[in-house]
């Protein structure tokens, strides 16, 4: 969506979510006097930024989603400068964007921070530079190629993340008319083009989203269900762990599906009579993701053993593990990792959100514990999973969505 930006015209993208993190980027991109139309029917969204007059993301928006200092880059590239908020989002680990900032000033940006704003200016060509990633970093490394390929000379960045959102972003520019070599490397080559054309594109399946049905499927014993279209082949090691549960995973049958999702998997997964216990480390793509992490522990609480889940990129996004315990959950945490024991009965209680990826994993806890169970500021949901108690409830779970 922050890409559309680069170019004077209106694109359309394909297999969008109704999520609220659309909604909050749409009223983002608004406010630059942009056009955003949400077909949420149609899962299509439709942006005209041939309007656009203000480079600017005020506090107020950017603060409910830490994505839309995206704009940074693309308002500075296409604008020659920018004026953006520090970001928000999710409440947990400090996670600073001076990243961003030393990589565009690299490039040739001048930048300064007053007042909690970060003010971008940049000259219409920069010299060739280079830029190394330490550590590699996906918002930063989208940041910077929006910034480079309509005023860099030539950009290159080492260490770039490989995350397929990454790839993703760049085969949209590249669509755009942008120069970049090294998709999918650690390596990107950016060299300037004088103009990009809109877009026309099919965003991909959310393998987050993929993981977390898959997940869900096993922690009920000898259940079977199938996920559909998504790519296995962006799913790094997930799906080699998951094998070594003792699920049984094989190729599914495709579901009919519109032109966009003719070439995507479906996954048939088997829980095991009784899961074993995995420990697990996040790492950067191809590794297991961090966004998974707080899903994984929680089926570790029904697994058979001792396990340890460890974030080794953010050492202090642990916030649903006392929520767990009150599930009766035996987990712990200690320092950057969870210590599970398990198998454990949990029982149902009122227990509280605190992030998106800490809120989907005390539904899929809840669906498991014995009575009812109350989760709480389930706003954190609607940013990432597209009706998830529909999709749930479709394969037998009991999950009722109440206004408070």
């Amino acid at each position: 969506m922050a890409a559309t930006l680069l170019a004077d015209g209106i694109s359309i993208i394909d297999n969008i979510p109704r999520l609220q993190d659309i909604r909050t980027f749409s009223g983002v991109i608004r406010g630059t006097g942009s056009g955003v139309t949400f077909d949420e029917t149609l899962n299509r969204i439709t942006i005209d930024a041939s309007t656009l007059t203000k480079a600017e993301a005020p506090y107020d928006l950017v603060r409910k989603m830490r994505a839309s200092f995206y704009m940074l880059g693309a308002l500075a590239a296409r604008c020659g400068e920018a004026k953006v908020s520090l970001p928000g989002g999710c409440a947990w680990g400090p996670r600073p964007v001076d990243l961003h900032l030393k990589g565009l000033e690299s490039m040739g940006y001048e930048i300064r921070q007053e007042a909690g704003y970060i003010y971008l200016k940049g000259a219409k060509s920069f010299p060739p530079s280079t830029f190394n990633l330490q550590p590699s970093s996906v918002g930063a490394t989208v940041n910077l190629v929006l910034g480079a390929v309509l005023r860099s000379e030539e950009f290159v960045l080492q260490n770039a993340a490989m995350e397929p959102d990454v790839v993703q972003l760049c085969e949209a520019l590249q669509q755009m008319g942008a120069d970049i070599e090294g998709i999918g490397t650690s390596t990107l080559r950016i060299r300037k083009v004088n103009k990009l054309h809109p877009l026309q594109f099919a965003n991909s399946p959310d393998r987050i989203e993929a993981g977390t049905y898959l997940l869900a499927g096993i922690m009920h014993p000898e259940s079977e269900i199938t996920v559909h279209n998504f790519r296995l082949s962006e799913m790094g090691t997930f799906m080699e762990e998951l094998q070594k549960t003792g699920a049984e995973i094989s190729l599914g049958a495709q579901a009919d599906a519109p032109e966009h999702f003719r070439n995507l998997d479906s996954v048939k997964i088997k829980a095991p009579s009784q899961i074993s216990a995995v420990s697990i480390e996040t790492e950067i793509y191809p590794g297991f993701p961090t966004d998974l992490q707080a899903q994984w522990a929680t089926v570790m609480t029904q697994a058979s053993g001792q396990s340890q889940v460890r974030d080794s990129i953010y050492i202090d996004r642990f916030s649903y593990v006392p929520e767990l315990a009150r599930l009766g959950a035996n987990v712990r945490v200690e320092r950057d990792r969870v210590l599970i024991q398990g198998p454990n009965q949990l029982n149902g209680a009122s227990i509280m959100s605190t992030d998106l990826r800490a809120s989907v994993s005390l539904v899929m806890a809840a669906m498991i514990a014995k009575g009812t169970s109350d989760v709480l500021r389930v706003y954190h949901l609607d940013r990432g999973y597209e009706e998830l108690e529909v999709k749930l409830n479709q394969i037998g779970a009991r999950i009722e969505r109440v206004s408070e």
